[in-house]
């Protein structure tokens, strides 16, 4: 069995991630025009765009919880079935404590917002490295390193984290990598 080089290896994974990017940069264009969108809505109404989070996932923790509990429903015989059952119960109570007092799940969001943008700002900034040097590759990098300094950001000031505050941090984190999905793909399409 023949070995390839690494270096073989890595510009042939950089040669289909461009490929791919051509392939796909209207869907691409598109997502980065509702994430500019999205970005923009959450600057201007930045307490809306928290509560809208912590409302979705209340209803997220609601629905998960009744849905496993229709699978438990004649599952008594089923090994731990009373820590499911509370599991269940769990979820369902979770979810409408934070539908009845949004405001208490700050600091889940806040959490939650905090490994999100560490994530996609780390995801964004190993793509831009593998497109590279494909044309405009710089402002996914630039992206990807907005959402890891806005997470190092919220991480250090936690305790003092508002409503407004992520919301505002959300929108910025959309419409930076957005403009930067957008344009990439642009520039894709008219090349």
């Amino acid at each position: 069995m023949a070995t390839i080089p690494l270096e073989a290896a890595a510009a042939a994974m950089r040669e289909a991630m461009r490929e791919t990017v051509k392939r796909y940069s209207l869907w691409y264009l598109l997502q980065g025009i509702l994430m500019v969108v999205a970005g923009f809505l959450a600057l201007v109404y930045p307490l809306i765009a928290s509560v809208a989070i912590i409302v979705l996932l209340a209803w997220i923790l609601i629905i998960s919880g009744i849905v496993q509990g229709i699978g438990l429903i004649g599952a008594r015989q089923v090994p731990h079935f009373w820590l499911q059952l509370i599991s269940v119960v769990l979820s369902i109570v979770v979810g409408l404590l934070l539908l009845r007092q949004p405001e208490s799940g700050l600091a889940v969001f806040s959490v939650l917002l905090i490994v999100y943008f560490m994530v996609e700002g780390m995801a964004k900034v190993i793509f831009a490295l593998t497109i590279r040097p494909f044309p405009n590759w710089g402002w996914v990098l630039g992206a990807g390193i907005v959402g890891i300094l806005l997470a190092v950001y919220l991480w250090a000031n936690l305790s003092v984290a508002s409503e407004i505050l992520l919301g505002v941090l959300l929108g910025i984190q959309l419409l930076c990598e957005g403009a930067a999905l957008t344009y990439l793909a642009w520039r894709v399409r008219t090349s």
